[in-house]
């Protein structure tokens, strides 16, 4: 049964124009996952780095889109009562920002400034203590290896997957959807199956 939904922000909730290949390229990643790579880099490198992925967030931040129907979806979850969370990478401001600038709302918001982010559960980990949902009554929504990775990690047992960025599909635990209209339907259906069994 789904209590909770945990929502990924870029590439999910909304539309942003990150060229990751070139950030990381300018990060020098190297492979490594760019906040994990940051961390372990010394002063004043690290700062500059960080310095250099705020300006990308900042310049995404401004061109960001809101996805269609998430407005929608987020008003049917409510309705259902079924608990919200956002969980990103991002910084605080920028998804803060983004949330003021289209008006949404979650009950629980989880960002890097936390000091978890993906592709480790912990934040996902830490939304549901939040929100008071065990992780088997709940799914993610993400559009990215990270975002499954980290809900496995989490012990989520359904990833919804939007858009065709290269994930994981075993047709079990991960789901690939086109759209949020295809994601309302399917959230519905899991949602009608827990009123059933009430």
């Amino acid at each position: 049964m789904i209590r909770a939904v945990v929502f990924d922000l870029d590439g999910t909730v909304v539309e942003t124009p990150y060229d990751w290949p070139e950030i990381k390229r300018r990060l020098e990643t190297g492979g490594t996952p760019i906040l994990t790579h940051l961390e372990n880099l010394p002063e004043p490198e690290r700062a500059a780095k960080y310095a250099l992925l705020e300006d990308y967030e900042a310049e995404a931040t401004r061109a960001a889109e809101l996805r269609d129907e998430i407005p929608e979806l987020l008003r049917e979850l409510e309705a259902a009562g079924v608990r919200t969370a956002l969980v990103t990478n991002n910084s605080s401001k920028s998804t803060e920002a983004i949330l003021k600038k289209f008006q949404i709302v979650f009950d629980c918001v989880i960002t890097r400034d936390s000091g978890l982010w993906k592709p480790s559960g912990a934040p996902l980990a830490a939304a549901l203590e939040i929100l008071g949902v065990r992780p088997e009554d709940s799914c993610a929504v993400g559009d990215s290896l990270l975002d499954v990775q980290a809900a496995r990690e989490a012990g989520l047992p359904k990833v919804y997957v939007l858009g065709d960025r290269p994930a994981p599909v075993d047709g079990q635990r991960v789901e690939r959807l086109s759209s949020v209209a295809e994601l309302r339907l399917r959230l519905r259906d899991e949602i009608g199956d827990r009123g059933e069994r009430r």
